[in-house]
């Protein structure tokens, strides 16, 4: 840990690109030729996709650029004054010191604590003066290694990782009973290496400057250290800087509170400061509620009731694919012909549940086939699916609902999706139910109660008056018309055949290759996974399209990048088509996602053409899939499986050739060219 920075990792004054791309892309060179990562491209794409997320400019002149990417071996920082300046997105302007913090994707904490130093360090004038004064990259490297306490010198070492930030008050705004005002925040961004702590150091001295009491606990990637409780509970307000969400958030139950993204706490210290001083001498404040949150990034500006509600959908599906996974794929299992085969469904009976040990026993010695060993096996496996599947609604209204209120709305939504399934409203009554037990823990939750209540509510009041209302409602008034809107939906979808059968395949196959994972891939694979629990011949028809669709992206990647037109792609993305091979295969739409956000005119719209294909041949074979997830190695559940993979097939050609042909012809790439530093890179047309 001594050689974070060294002279070959510092430009000064050298020209490298016009905009920051570039100029990122100069800096992941120089780790590279430094031996301290394996490729400069991949090391820029994910500092890339961290840039997009979130611009890394700074207010006075400052970039910081930064990543924790498996192509980086050693923990380094390069750096680059540059002359002219280069806009990373700061409100004041372009900037003239850039940091590129690259940290191994498994980088140790002691690493990450070092690279945290140098952010803060960045908050000093005296830090960012010396840079500029600097005249060789031996100055910078002495400078930079004094801050962040690998040499000593003048300066002192910045303040350690997890430890937070206090200072002593000055004279400032008073609580009603004549102390300072005391605000307790906490800090964290999506690689928590930067940002968390310079957010934290610009609060503390914000905090000082309005003579504030006011403690930090950042949240960074090298740990953190929990405000002892005591100082929480003494705490007159609040503030959440975050990007990503705060760790047991509950600890603040019934703080006033102000929430902002991480970089409003670097450049609008003084007034976050400001405003939770505001927020503490006023009732009507916004507060913690006793649940805590999980409602994720936060900022000042309100999220927008569509994009919340898709937040909550999708925290519930996600939770719920293990218990699909689970309990569909011993279904499954129990239908291997050397076990029970597909009529133990109907022929089971009490095969696999009474008097287990001594059923065991009968069926392994006195029974010959069909009714033998293997037979009882599948029985067994059969049942502990069919009630594994049986959570699939109460699983999905659950999880809802702690997608909402957190912890203390799991139970009323357990509660809720159960309600529906007893009234047979299916997976849309486990969706409404979980939406209205959450929405109802969540207001429970919010007003302030008294210390020696505050431990009941959780665990006792929230989940009583929350499941008596949310189950109520479904149970009296909303269960009867869910439930005949879930038959009518059954029963058009099991008539659906011809070209109506074939027109949902193209729906569904569009939907699940259209953003490869994202809201519209999980819806079609929600409402899919949802009707295995009736186990209908179209349940497993639309379970078999949305499956073989979501292969096709990630394979079609593969062929073309490894097979078809390697000189039109790059060597990262040949490297990632081969590791596509098993993603599609596995049904992993998310492999063909690095494509998809590189060439996104190109790959999507091929992607689109290609599963449309496949979901429609599903549907024209009539292929069926007991088995919710598993691609290819779960075809023992897929029946005729041999026109699955000749559905699956044809997507994956017809994709991989749109896409060569779009890549040759449209917005075509010259060849090769050489670039400053010697590394080949392409240049569109």
């Amino acid at each position: 840990m001594s050689d974070t920075i060294t002279p070959a990792l510092i430009a000064l004054d050298a020209p490298l690109g016009a905009d920051k791309a570039a100029v990122i892309r100069a800096l992941a060179r120089l780790v590279v030729a430094e031996g301290r990562a394996t490729d400069a491209e991949a090391l820029f794409a994910d500092a890339w996709e961290r840039e997009e997320k979130d611009e890394t400019g700074l207010p006075g002149g400052i970039a910081i650029p930064h990543a924790k990417s498996p192509a980086v071996t050693v923990p380094s920082l390069a750096f680059a004054r540059l002359s002219p300046g280069v806009d990373f997105g700061a409100p004041d302007g372009p900037a003239d010191l850039v940091f590129l913090i690259a940290a191994p994707a498994d980088a140790a904490e002691a690493h990450l604590a070092v690279l945290s130093k140098l952010a803060r360090s960045l908050m000093q004038e005296d830090f960012t003066a010396g840079l500029r004064a600097a005249r060789t990259p031996e100055e910078v490297v002495h400078i930079v290694r004094v801050a962040i306490g690998e040499e000593v010198g003048a300066a002192a070492p910045a303040p350690t990782a997890a430890a937070p930030a206090a200072v002593a008050p000055s004279s400032g705004p008073a609580a009603t009973d004549g102390r300072p005002i005391r605000i307790v925040a906490v800090t964290s961004c999506a690689t928590g290496i930067a940002h968390t702590f310079m957010a934290a150091d610009a609060l503390t001295a914000a905090g000082k400057e309005a003579g504030v009491d006011l403690i930090v606990e950042p949240q960074g990637s090298s740990g953190y250290q929990p405000l002892p409780q005591e100082v929480i509970e003494a705490a007159d307000a609040v503030i959440f800087a975050n990007d990503v969400d705060v760790r047991e958030e509950g600890r603040f139950a019934g703080k006033p509170v102000v929430r902002s993204g991480v970089k409003r706490g670097i450049e609008q210290p003084k007034q976050l400061v400001a405003e939770a001083v505001a927020a503490a001498g006023n009732p009507a404040a916004a507060r913690v509620a006793s649940s805590g949150s999980t409602a994720g990034p936060t900022s000042t500006q309100k999220v927008s009731a569509g994009r919340n509600i898709q937040r909550i959908l999708l925290t519930g599906v996600s939770y719920m694919i293990p218990f699909v996974a689970g309990g569909g794929l011993l279904i499954a299992i129990s239908f291997l012909p050397f076990l029970g085969g597909y009529g133990i469904a109907l022929a089971h009976g009490d095969s696999g549940v009474n008097n287990a040990v001594f059923t065991l026993t009968h069926y392994a010695i006195w029974n010959l086939p069909p009714e033998g060993l293997g037979y009882y096996l599948g029985a067994v496996a059969f049942q502990i699916g069919a009630v594994g599947l049986g959570f699939l609604v109460p699983a999905l209204a659950g999880y809802i609902a702690f997608a909402i209120a957190d912890r203390p709305g799991i139970a009323p939504g357990f509660i809720a999706g159960s309600i529906a399934v007893f009234m047979n409203a299916g997976f849309l009554g486990g969706l409404i139910g979980g939406l209205i037990a959450g929405y109802v823990a969540y207001l429970l939750g919010k007003p302030a109660v008294p210390r020696w209540l505050r431990g009941l509510m959780p665990v006792v009041i929230i989940p009583l008056i929350a499941s008596a209302i949310s189950s109520g409602l479904m149970l009296i008034i909303l269960g009867a018309p869910i439930a005949w809107l879930m038959t009518q939906l059954t029963s058009f979808l099991n008539g659906l055949t011809g070209a109506g059968a074939i027109g949902l395949g193209v729906i569904l196959g569009l939907m699940m290759c259209f953003d490869l994972g994202g809201p519209v891939n999980k819806v079609a694979y929600a409402f899919a996974v949802a009707g295995l629990a009736a186990q209908s011949d179209a349940s497993f028809h639309i379970m078999a399209a949305v499956m073989a669709a979501g292969m096709v992206p990630p394979l079609a990647m593969a062929l073309a990048s490894t097979v078809l037109y390697r000189q039109g792609f790059t060597a990262v993305e040949r490297e990632n088509g081969a590791a596509a091979w098993l993603l599609g295969l596995s049904f992993i739409s998310e492999g063909a996602i690095p494509f998809a956000a590189a060439d996104p005119l190109r790959v999507i719209p091929s992607n689109l053409v290609g599963g449309a294909v496949t979901g429609a041949l599903i549907m024209a074979f009539g292929v069926g899939s007991r088995a919710p997830h598993g691609g290819v190695f779960v075809l023992f559940a897929i029946d005729p499986w041999w026109a699955f993979l000749i559905a699956l097939a044809a997507g994956t050609v017809v994709t991989a050739l749109i896409l060569v042909a779009l890549k040759r012809f449209v917005g075509r790439q010259r060849p090769e060219v050489a670039v400053a530093d010697g590394a080949p890179a392409l240049a569109p047309a």
